[in-house]
């Protein structure tokens, strides 16, 4: 073992703390750095099973938080959230709960004209170039091309 005692189960979670000390984390991203450090298996699922014990690791308010502050600051779409969350690590099942709650119905609509409204605020979308512009600005917030062709469909007003 090296002098560094990287399999001292103190030391995965004083390195498992202050990687979430910069922002909150998935249980899969802190599976994977600590793995990355080079703590062994064991030792990894161990810390997990602490920072759970503790509730400094929950997936599903992870979830909801950053499902949230990605809405309300950035209007992201739910497309753009599953991708997000699935490269998280967060499970399906619950990335699918999370998304449904967050858009409901709608599929995003109302937020999608709303983000429509404020960035192309003065601009006419029935011109095919700020058509096109909106388009490709709805499909990078992670909008389906159904909810697109609707809001761009509907009356101004």
């Amino acid at each position: 073992m090296s002098s560094k005692q990287r399999g001292s189960p103190e030391e995965a979670l004083n390195r498992a703390l202050r990687f979430l000390g910069y922002r909150p984390r998935s249980e899969a991203e802190v599976r994977d750095k600590l793995s990355h450090l080079g703590f062994s298996q064991p030792v990894v699922e161990t810390t997990l099973e602490r920072l759970r014990h503790l509730k400094i690791l929950n997936d599903e308010i992870f979830a909801r938080d950053w499902t949230r502050g990605r809405v309300e600051e950035r209007g992201y779409g739910p497309l753009r959230i599953e991708r997000e969350l699935r490269q998280k690590g967060i499970d399906k099942a619950l990335i699918a709960e999370v998304v449904r709650e967050t858009f409901g119905q709608e599929s995003g609509r109302e937020r999608a004209k709303k983000l429509l409204e404020r960035r192309f605020k003065d601009k006419d979308l029935s011109d095919t170039k700020t058509q096109r512009r909106a388009i490709a600005f709805l499909q990078r917030r992670g909008y389906r091309d159904s909810v697109i062709a609707e809001v761009l469909r509907m009356p101004e007003g």
